[in-house]
């Protein structure tokens, strides 16, 4: 049933002839440089995976990471714009032993496709030129049909619980002048939004934990070992938090994954594609507090957004200023740094 009427304007003003903009700059440049990253990792999974399941949604996701990588280079090429360097085979030892086991690629999975479905929904309102809106449009449906695939296979093998049920609300009500407490006086129980929004981040942040504990035993350089340490036990302590929350209620939580990562301490991945992960994976939990803070009604739940923020935004911090360090950062598009243009 068609519910939209279609709207009959000329395309000419979005056409493929346009120049890009900042956004559709700033968007394909992300889209190709997270793709490249995603391209190794996943091309390392693929060595080491038994379960026949999951290494079809590891070629799957694989396939996604290669077209998405290509379609972005055909846009950049017709605008004579300078491919990013990204990720490549030179970040990658495919010959490395196991470093995890089946089941955490799923769960891996279903975070790296949040963190692209980020990217492409706050992408297409911000894009107009057509070609480019036709391939983000795209990219959203296909990550979507992905995360289907995932959370099948989270599901009939048992991987993950649910969010937590709740009791069906009886009639409709309005909050009282206690809706806001949470240190202080009656403190009402959580309600849906903040209860899915600690499961997001308890799910998101017990994927993260295994990851940066991985990242931690194989990293070479002594500097980037001590900050996935310290990564490592701030991601620990905001989980606890989370989940005490959950438990105050009687409410369930995700698992740790720590027992999916093997005793391995040979790197598959360099140094610079780690901490590019990392970096990027701790930027993404900014994003979710703000999404978690912005439905939030509680105190206390808003004072442990904010902890969590600060922690989270001096590792990204920290991390940035040991890709530039070791050269490692590349320069996303910029404007005009008219300051500092030279005289004609």
């Amino acid at each position: 049933m068609q519910t939209i009427k279609p709207i009959k304007l000329s395309t000419g003003k979005t056409s493929a002839k346009e120049k890009l903009t900042s956004a559709e700059m700033g968007k394909l440049w992300a889209t190709y440089t997270g793709n490249s990253m995603a391209k190794c990792v996943i091309s390392y999974y693929l060595q080491h995976v038994d379960d026949n399941d999951i290494k079809t949604l590891l070629e799957n996701a694989l396939k996604l990471c290669e077209e998405f990588m290509s379609i972005s280079k055909e846009i950049f090429e017709k605008d004579n714009f300078p491919i990013p360097k990204g990720f490549s085979e030179e970040d990658v030892n495919l010959g490395a032993p196991r470093l995890f086991e089946d089941e955490f690629y799923v769960h891996y999975l279903k975070y790296a496709s949040k963190a692209g479905m980020s990217i492409y929904n706050v992408g297409l309102p911000l894009i107009f030129r057509k070609d480019v809106v036709e391939f983000f449009t795209y990219c959203m449906h296909s990550t979507m049909t992905l995360m289907e695939q995932i959370k099948e296979i989270l599901m009939n093998k048992g991987f993950i619980i649910k969010p937590p049920i709740i009791p069906v609300p009886e009639k409709v009500e309005f909050v009282h002048q206690d809706f806001l407490n949470g240190f202080f006086g009656h403190v009402r129980p959580l309600h849906a939004l903040e209860i899915a929004h600690f499961y997001d981040n308890i799910e998101n942040n017990v994927t993260s934990k295994a990851l940066i504990m991985a990242f931690a035993q194989v990293a070479k350089d002594k500097k980037i070992r001590e900050l996935f340490e310290k990564g490592r036990d701030l991601t620990s302590k905001n989980i606890e938090g989370y989940m005490q929350k959950l438990s105050d209620q009687g409410l369930p939580s995700p698992s740790y994954l720590d027992h999916l990562v093997s005793d391995s301490t040979f790197a598959p991945f360099s140094d610079k594609l780690m901490l590019f992960h990392k970096m990027d994976m701790f930027s993404m939990k900014i994003r979710a507090f703000g999404n978690s803070v912005a439905v939030n009604g509680r105190h206390d739940v808003a004072m442990i957004y904010s902890k969590s923020f600060m922690k989270i935004s001096l590792f990204v911090e920290e991390a940035a200023k040991l890709m530039i360090e070791k050269g490692w950062m590349e320069q996303p598009p910029r404007a005009v740094d008219r300051k500092n243009l030279a005289a004609n």
